[in-house]
């Protein structure tokens, strides 16, 4: 399967900041350097308790690192959904229908409005509550229905994270690699330190070295030296 991403217009979900460069860090910075738009949909942030010395984050501050990521892949927009407490780490307590008409149609970034063609969400396995609100609401939003009624992106993907392998349930290997260069791969690791308040040494699944050992793996499992995995849930040919 070859994409000619200059041809594309890709819609990431990402259910926090971050999630969305671990995910699919070196598809974006590829689908940019090709001539793509890129647009990110956040659904929500808030202050959250860490590992660093002080001990939590703040929404203020990740916002001021998501504007840093955003210029330094040269998104086209991107927009959050659900801000604050009230959601953060609770989106699972959000009514599906509620996040599904956001997703299809409230949204500035919606389906609706900005008619992607590639949409990249993340995977439903993931133990994270609100990855799995949002893997749910965007399957849900990418429902079958008529195409001349309702946007069908072209392809429909979930992206992995490196946490969501311990699972005892967790899925088959991605059935997508996306072949990294090594500067797709250094520009998804700078994006990553960018969100300096989520990154950590190693071992962590946040690590500059889970990082890339992922991306060895599935370059491995597809004969190159580097990649990204992703599961197809649906791809219109």
């Amino acid at each position: 399967m070859t994409i000619d991403w200059s041809q594309e217009r890709v819609l990431v979900y990402s259910p926090h900041p971050d999630d969305e460069t671990l995910g699919c860090g070196g598809l974006m910075s590829k689908a940019k350097k090709a001539g793509a738009e890129v647009f990110v949909q956040f659904l929500t942030v808030g202050d959250t308790a860490d590992q660093s010395p002080r001990g939590f984050s703040t929404a203020q501050e990740r916002n001021a690192e998501i504007k840093a990521v955003a210029d330094h892949f040269r998104w086209d927009d991107w927009h959050m959904a659900l801000p604050g407490d009230k959601y953060h780490l609770r989106l699972d307590a959000v009514p599906r229908v509620d996040l599904a008409q956001v997703i299809e149609r409230e949204s500035p970034l919606s389906l609706e409005r900005l008619r992607p063609t590639v949409v990249i969400a993340p995977h439903r396995t993931s133990y994270n509550q609100d990855h799995q609100a949002v893997a749910e609401a965007v399957h849900t939003a990418l429902r079958p229905s008529n195409t001349a009624l309702r946007h069908h992106p072209r392809l429909a993907l979930a992206y992995e994270e490196a946490a969501d392998q311990w699972r005892l349930d967790a899925v088959c290997p991605p059935n997508l690699v996306v072949e990294l260069s090594e500067q797709e791969m250094r520009d998804k690791l700078r994006g990553m330190e960018l969100y300096g308040s989520q990154t950590h040494e190693h071992p962590h699944t946040r690590s500059e070295l889970t990082l890339r050992s992922l991306a060895v793996l599935r370059g491995m499992q597809a004969g190159v030296a580097l990649g990204e995995g992703y599961h197809v849930l649906r791809c219109l040919a």
